[in-house]
């Protein structure tokens, strides 16, 4: 009799290992599925925050029109006082605009003259009023 409960035995996990291995197989294959998702997503989200980092660097350099040549561009330090005065912006806000810092802007006050890259955007601002500033900047800030 102890043969037959035995054999018995032996059968029932034979059929109890055959069974779970189906269904760990499945999950298996729900998981590599998963995890090759997440790793696409990943890739994905890295890509479009790489793109935005690339957008929000320049913000002012597709709303702001350059002028024709850097070269020919007048600057003076007490003329971009002036500007930013009228303009009633702060430091901050006027390098947000110019995609500088608060501190740029005060070293041009004060006579330090801007990379050439910067007068096309100086110029723009010269000839745009104090509603239509106030406008950009409350666009970009969103």
């Amino acid at each position: 009799m102890p043969k037959l409960a035995t054999v018995l035995k032996d059968e029932i996990v034979r059929l109890a290992r055959k069974e779970i291995r189906a269904e760990v197989l499945a999950l298996r294959k729900a998981s590599t599925a998963s995890r090759t998702e997440t790793h696409a997503l990943k890739r994905r989200v890295a890509a479009l925050e790489k793109q935005l980092a690339a957008v929000s660097k320049a913000p002012v350099a597709k709303k702001l029109a350059p002028a024709d040549d850097a070269t020919t561009i007048r600057f003076s330090s007490k003329g971009f006082a002036t500007l930013r005065r009228r303009l009633e912006l702060s430091a901050a806000e006027m390098g947000f605009l110019l995609n500088a810092s608060d501190q740029s802007v005060y070293k041009w006050e004060r006579g330090v003259r801007p990379r050439p890259g910067q007068l096309p955007k100086i110029a723009a601002l010269r000839k745009m009023s104090k509603p239509q500033v106030a406008e950009l900047l409350g666009s970009l800030q969103k």
